[in-house]
């Protein structure tokens, strides 16, 4: 990549023909998701959830600029300078709310996978993502995974395993790293283009690993939420309707690859782009967590973490909120 190249939009929408960067009306337009009869009472009982929805974008063309990210030797998480790659997550706001029990905000925590079978790639290894600090007492959710295919996830390339709670000895216990299921308890998770599988951050899970039987690469999108009234996780903590600009996007990436540096080579401008991030993030000078990446909107009531009905929605539509994302929530 050459130096500056990695700033300008138009080397990113050339390497995805028919994907937008910072297409507003592409993202003001998406439709919150009705939650599913029973989902939620699947949610709590197996501590996962998994549905299918329309995400009224190309999947196909979004799995497509996955792999050619990888052609072309650049992480996949770069999809996520796409506008597309952000509507799942603005059309789940309201399920997402209703699974929590409360407003949400989105967690700097994400990731792309493409599983490829020619190289025997794997998901991630079994573990859970935070453990029994992301339950209240009561085993309710403080935070949640979701974790989107855009292509067939099969048991040859990769799919989701899952131990539902409860036939997991050790779900929200003490001794939660230890593994004392049965195996017969595991639950393989096939999923097709336009399903989410949706789980609290205590479940046991991982990626299997690929098969050069398998017809293609697994392409997968995760993300994190946690509820709006909890300490935070992580930060910079993001208004899940408030999809950040581009320049707020690429910092985020950075910060992301940063922390896996030990498992993938970064380009050396991204690795100093992450550091200063970093840097900034731990910078007793920046006011609050989302002070680091100045591009993400607020347009939320001072001290409210809500957005006010009569105002500009965060989408960047221009639309008064209640016209936009407020007729959502």
């Amino acid at each position: 990549m050459q130096p500056g190249q990695i700033h300008r939009p138009e080397y990113w929408l050339a390497l995805a023909p028919g994907l937008h960067i910072e297409d507003r009306s592409l993202l003001a337009g998406v439709a919150a998701l009705e939650l599913p009869a029973g989902l939620a009472g699947q949610f709590r009982h197996d501590g996962y959830a998994q549905g299918r929805a329309d995400w009224g974008v190309d999947v196909k063309l979004m799995a497509g600029a996955v792999r050619a990210l990888c052609a072309a030797n650049l992480s996949p998480l770069f999809a996520c300078l796409y506008d597309e790659f952000w509507c799942p997550l603005l059309r789940l706001h309201r399920l997402h709310t209703a699974l929590l029990g409360g407003s949400c905000r989105l967690l700097p925590d994400f990731w792309i996978l493409n599983v490829d079978p020619s190289k025997g790639e794997a998901g991630w290894r079994p573990h859970r993502d935070k453990g029994r600090r992301a339950l209240f007492d009561d085993g309710s959710p403080k935070s949640l995974t979701t974790w989107i295919p855009l292509s067939h996830a099969t048991p040859l390339n990769g799919c989701l395993y899952v131990v539902p709670a409860p036939l997991d000895p050790t779900y929200a216990t003490a001794d939660e790293t230890e593994m004392k299921f049965d195996y017969q308890s595991i639950r393989a998770l096939p999923a097709a283009p336009g399903d989410f599988v949706i789980w609290n951050q205590a479940l046991f899970h991982w990626g299997s690993r690929s098969s050069l039987e398998a017809e293609e690469s697994r392409v997968s999108i995760a993300f994190q939420l946690q509820r709006a009234d909890v300490p935070a996780f992580d930060s910079p903590l993001i208004d899940p309707l408030a999809v950040p600009r581009f320049e707020a996007r690429l910092r985020l990436i950075a910060r992301q690859l940063y922390r896996y540096r030990h498992m993938y080579e970064l380009d050396p401008e991204l690795a100093r782009m992450a550091a200063e991030a970093q840097a900034e993030m731990a910078s007793s000078r920046v006011g609050d967590a989302a002070g680091a990446f100045a591009a993400l909107p607020s347009g939320r009531e001072s001290g409210s973490g809500k957005t006010g009905r009569n105002e500009l929605c965060p989408c960047g539509s221009g639309k008064r909120y209640k016209h936009c994302h407020g007729a959502f929530g």
